[in-house]
């Protein structure tokens, strides 16, 4: 979804993407159109099966409409297995254990580990995080970061192109927590929301060290 020029339904759909529901009111604010453009674009999206909308009843006047992907929309955006099927994962710790899944998650994490940590080397803070948002949203993540203070950031993933594999196999969410611990060089990352218990994307809080406050101490 994420091109040089997008029109203004790619626009529409990747607002509702990122956040989940939105009204009329909210992508006519986003999109700096007119509300009668907005509603155009929508009845096209509904008609194509791409959004849904529900009502929410308010304490006076008419109830408002809310806007959501649907299946079929939600499809549109990056789903990058990586080869894994979910069936496949199943089959392997029905006849080896979940140990021999378990494995196979590791050797994933030390594959990504170490080409991530490739790209990552010798970067300052602030770049390693621009590349990281990089690599992730090349992968489909649909990737970006805030900078909370000096020291922390957080990273907010708007696409999980693993998902249904992390529904069934949760390990492949620590797995993730913990390459991003190794390629960063910090072990303070929580992570904070998580598609898989029901939130709307998977978040991060990421904090490194302080570097002057560590070499005050040394002097």
């Amino acid at each position: 979804m994420q091109t040089s020029k997008q029109s203004t339904k790619e626009k529409i759909l990747e607002y509702i993407k990122k956040e989940g529901l939105l009204t009329v009111n909210d992508l006519t604010k986003r999109l700096a159109i007119t509300d009668m453009a907005v509603r155009k674009h929508l009845n096209i999206l509904e008609k194509d099966h791409l959004i849904q909308a529900t009502e929410m009843k308010q304490p006076m006047g008419r109830p408002l409409q809310i806007f959501s992907l649907t299946e079929k929309g939600e499809r549109l955006f990056p789903k990058n297995y990586e080869n894994i099927s979910v069936e496949f994962l199943h089959d392997i710790q029905e006849i080896h254990g979940k140990e021999s899944v378990s494995l196979l998650f590791s050797k994933r994490e030390q594959r990504l580990t170490q080409e991530y940590s490739n790209r990552l080397a010798l970067k300052p803070t602030t770049n390693k995080i621009e590349e990281l948002v990089k690599i992730q949203n090349e992968k489909g993540y649909m990737a970006d970061s805030t900078q909370i203070d000096h020291n922390t950031y957080e990273l907010i993933e708007y696409n999980c192109p693993i998902m249904a594999v992390a529904n069934d196999f949760k390990i492949a969410c620590s797995c993730e927590t913990e390459m991003l611990k190794n390629v960063l060089e910090t072990q303070e990352i929580k992570r904070t929301c998580c598609r898989t218990d029901g939130d709307l994307h998977c978040k991060f809080l990421i904090t490194f060290p302080d570097i002057s406050t560590n070499a005050t101490k040394r002097s």
